[in-house]
């Protein structure tokens, strides 16, 4: 019975510290509609739970609803492998707002506006590529989050 007593006293004591800086890293879904505020590891817990069972955090992610913020376009492994690839001539592109290489990415990534993409990705060329040694990654990362 001391074992766990002492092993519940360690979970409350180490999950509660984690959630001491105001963690909101629970996901979206019915459970942030349910639970506004959590304010306790519980609530939390609680929260997360009920994204999870209830199985409608994808619809939410797809639809913009119930707390989740939709995504405009998915990186996937062909655009990242054509990134990779075509470094150079995307970066050349980028910076003239225009090319064969932007419009191909845009429809790796499904993208509809194509001219407006390669608007924004001139736009933000030198967050995109903000030093000679940039990694695709990189790359990828700041497309992902600059250009829509």
């Amino acid at each position: 019975m001391k074992k766990v007593l002492v092993s519940l006293a360690a979970v409350v004591a180490f999950g509660s510290s984690a959630f001491a800086g105001g963690n909101t890293q629970t996901g979206c879904g019915l459970g942030e509609m349910v639970i506004k505020n959590p304010d306790s590891a519980v609530m939390y817990a609680l929260q997360a739970t009920t994204h999870g069972t209830s199985g409608n955090q994808t619809f939410g992610i797809t639809s913009g609803t119930l707390g989740c913020k939709k995504v405009k376009f998915v990186m996937n492994e062909r655009a990242a492998e054509f990134v990779a690839s075509n470094m150079d001539s995307l970066a050349k592109e980028i910076s003239v707002g225009h090319g064969e290489s932007v419009d191909t990415l845009a429809e790796l990534l499904s993208v509809e506006d194509k001219a407006t993409f390669a608007s924004a990705l001139q736009a933000n060329y030198n967050k995109i590529y903000s030093s000679e040694s940039v990694e695709m990654a990189d790359v990828l990362d700041t497309i992902a989050t600059t250009s829509l």
